[in-house]
């Protein structure tokens, strides 16, 4: 069936009539009544009822539109991105990932990324889990970046870097005197989440869960720098990554301690369909990402130094998990 007969009976249905439809796709009323003639004859029913000057669908027309409407998007935003990746001298990198690799991780990659393969178009989505997979399915985007989870078990993988989970607290905050933690201690405190159908989240609160220290108070808040100045504030506890943490690690407005004797460790990982093969600037862009995830900052020498009745031998050698 000709794709050029659908645009017209799509642009005349959704117009309700020739007049409308022939200013929104630039052709003569007389030209888009031929076209819906032969789109007719084709499937031998009739598509539109006359209303006045209008045409309106009928049951057949209805059945038509609901069929025909989304793989006409799909070829109008294939089409749209093969113009735009044939353009002379472009390289494109399309790409989702969560919000913190968004903020904290990826800008130097794609700043690299941009002087090695100038000039560099790029979308970047950000979102958790559920949406950039959707994005990919849809294809929509390349490639996602995200933490490890069964949801992507059918996509090609790639490991980018892991790291360790931590408690993270204001220098103020009396879990600073290195005091071995019980479970008491845990779940009377006030546990400030990011977004908690991330898959980060979700971890931390199986990780509680599991070991019966899960805080009752639960502050559930949608952006990291803002969970990092509620904790600076000593509002409550969080968990983050060192990585995340950095420059207030640095400075010492925050400290970290581990979440228990057992680490809570992720694994991030750059996802893609199994039937695309990856592209240039796609495998360099890992490669830089792989190169940076091993920089990042994942030891624990901000803990306390004294640590009874440690077991770990990370907490002896604060250098251990770097």
């Amino acid at each position: 069936m000709d794709t050029r007969l659908l645009r017209v009976f799509q642009a005349v249905a959704k117009q309700g009539g020739l007049v409308g439809a022939a200013r929104m796709i630039h052709l003569t009323p007389s030209a888009l009544s031929h076209a819906i003639k032969a789109l007719e004859t084709e499937l031998g029913c009739r598509l539109f009822d006359r209303a006045g000057s209008g045409m309106v669908l009928n049951h057949a027309g209805e059945q038509l539109l609901a069929g025909v409407e989304s793989p006409l998007e799909a070829i109008e935003e294939a089409t749209k991105s093969i113009k735009q990746l044939s353009q002379w001298g472009h390289s494109w990198l399309r790409v989702g990932a969560s919000t913190t690799l968004c903020e904290d991780f990826l800008p130097p990659i794609l700043q690299r990324l941009d002087r090695e393969f100038s000039p560099l178009q790029v979308i970047l989505e950000s979102g958790d889990l559920p949406q950039l997979t959707t994005l990919l399915r849809s294809r929509r985007v390349d490639l996602i970046l995200g933490v490890e989870c069964p949801e992507i078990s059918d996509l090609e993988a790639k490991v980018i870097f892991d790291d360790e989970l931590l408690f993270a607290l204001s220098d103020q905050h009396p879990w600073n005197r290195a005091q071995p933690l019980s479970k008491d201690d845990i779940r009377r405190q006030a546990l400030i989440l990011y977004r908690r159908s991330s898959q980060s989240a979700q971890m931390i609160l199986r990780y509680l869960d599991e070991s019966e220290s899960c805080p009752s108070i639960q502050m559930e808040v949608g952006s990291m720098n803002a969970i990092k100045e509620m904790v600076k504030l000593n509002l409550g506890v969080s968990v983050l990554a060192p990585w995340v943490a950095e420059p207030e690690l640095s400075r010492g407005c925050l400290k970290m301690r581990p979440m228990g004797t057992k680490p809570l460790r992720r694994r991030w990982t750059a996802a893609y369909l199994p039937s695309r093969r990856l592209g240039l600037v796609e495998e360099r862009f890992l490669s830089l990402c792989r190169a940076h995830g091993s920089s990042l900052r994942r030891d624990r020498k901000d803990l306390p130094r004294a640590q009874p009745r440690n077991t770990d031998r990370a907490w002896q050698n604060p250098r251990q998990e770097g």
